[in-house]
């Protein structure tokens, strides 16, 4: 094989990203995965770019939403008992980590990532031919009671300091942007710099696609298979072996497979995810995604359908799909809009890694030498591929980077 300056593991939205970004520096790049671009992890989300997001998904604060959450009545969450006793440590370090002082302090960590998210898609689209997929409507989070919209005080002065748009409506406001809407809600906040995705999916092929054009190269392979090859990296791909002195570990949800044999051990977790698409009834429509807070879910316009998505499911990663949350769900989504008949027979589900602390990895590999990591996005993966691909080829190319890396690094971890 020709020679290969870097291996990219994992063909999701921020592997590609990676060897785009590397690719451009006028490096020979390979980028492997078992499946093709984006059809892991990456094709299941709200298609929201979220460079407008102030503060990570917490742990709820409140008794009443824990307590349905415990009695699995709560479209937010929900979780296999089974694997409570697995996932309780991780989940005590991310009720700490949603306390509001530590909210405060992981929104401004992760702002200057937030800030650059728009732009480094809106570059990358340009290069690749994907700003078709790209729509400037925003989007509206809404409330359906005065209390909901109360709680979010401190989120909008937050974004107030940073100088993020948005327009705070009522109902009434909020239904002449979507006419399509029931008034079974209050209020509303429309995020207007937010950008919105119609196939993500076809969005990471397009990157993928102008990495090709790009010079790189993209296999099928196993990333469990990589190992040291005496001064390189070695990964079984279909065409052969393929070395490499330096890889780079975009691997999301499947990242600990690979990092656990190589005595890295980083406290990920996933919270699995669903989502399904709907025909919506008679000519009713939506020009942006909608989030209804007070139920955790999201109805966003793809070219697929109306895409639902559900909140967060604690379990082990490739258990079982358990989509329950749509029978908790599905009545508030249509009493809020004219969703019809399903388009697929199954709802689709992903696992999105995360760490407690809502950050995630960019970094040198800890006692590994050319070993990088990129993954644990939770649920900005999406939002976070570009900018996380021009970071990470900075600092591999020893260029000064856009930003400070450190609150990315992997050795906070290590205690």
């Amino acid at each position: 094989m020709a020679r290969t300056d870097i291996i990219v593991l994992g063909a999701g939205i921020v592997g590609t990203c990676i060897a785009v970004h590397l690719a451009k520096r006028g490096l020979a790049v390979a980028l492997v995965d078992r499946g093709g671009p984006g059809e892991g992890t990456s094709y299941g989300n709200t298609g929201i770019i979220e460079g407008n997001t102030v503060f990570p998904v917490a742990f709820p604060s409140d008794w009443a939403t824990l307590v349905r959450i415990a009695l699995k009545r709560s479209p937010q969450a929900n979780y296999h008992f089974s694997f409570l006793p697995h996932i309780a440590p991780w989940l005590a370090a991310f009720r700490a980590a949603s306390q509001p002082s530590r909210l405060i302090e992981t929104a401004h960590l992760i702002r200057p990532l937030m800030a650059r998210a728009v732009a480094e898609h809106d570059a990358l689209s340009a290069e690749a031919g994907g700003a078709k997929y790209l729509r400037r409507t925003g989007w509206l989070k809404l409330y359906r009671s005065d209390a909901a919209f109360a709680a979010q005080a401190r989120e909008l002065e937050l974004a107030a300091s940073f100088g993020i748009a948005n327009v705070a409506l009522d109902g009434e406001a909020a239904r002449a942007l979507e006419p399509s809407l029931a008034p079974v809600f209050r209020h509303a906040v429309h995020w207007t710099g937010a950008v919105s995705v119609t196939n993500p999916l076809a969005l990471t092929r397009a990157y993928a696609a102008h990495f090709t054009a790009l010079g790189g190269l993209t296999l099928t392979g196993d990333a469990r298979t990589l190992h040291r090859a005496e001064l390189h990296w070695r990964v079984e791909t279909a065409s052969g072996p393929l070395d490499a002195p330096d890889v780079v570990i975009a691997l999301g949800p499947w990242a600990p497979d690979i990092l656990g044999p190589l005595g890295i051990d980083l406290p990920l977790a996933v919270k699995r995810g669903y989502h399904r698409h709907f025909r919506p009834h008679g000519n009713a429509a939506l020009n942006r995604p909608i989030l209804d807070a007070d139920n955790g879910y999201c109805l966003a316009p793809m070219e697929q359908g109306i895409r639902l998505t559900t909140g967060a499911e604690f379990a082990a990663r490739d258990a079982p799909s358990t989509p329950v949350q749509f029978d908790r769900l599905l009545s508030a989504a249509r009493a809020l809009f004219a969703l019809g008949e399903a388009v697929e027979p199954q709802p689709w589900m992903g696992a999105r890694p995360c760490f407690a602390d809502s950050r995630p990895v960019i970094s040198r590999a800890p006692r590994q030498r050319g070993l990088w990591l990129a993954y644990g996005h939770g649920h900005w993966g999406l939002t976070l591929g570009p900018v996380t691909g021009r970071l990470i080829a900075e600092m591999m190319m020893g260029a000064t980077p856009f930003c400070d890396p450190a609150p990315y690094a992997a050795d906070r971890f290590m205690h």
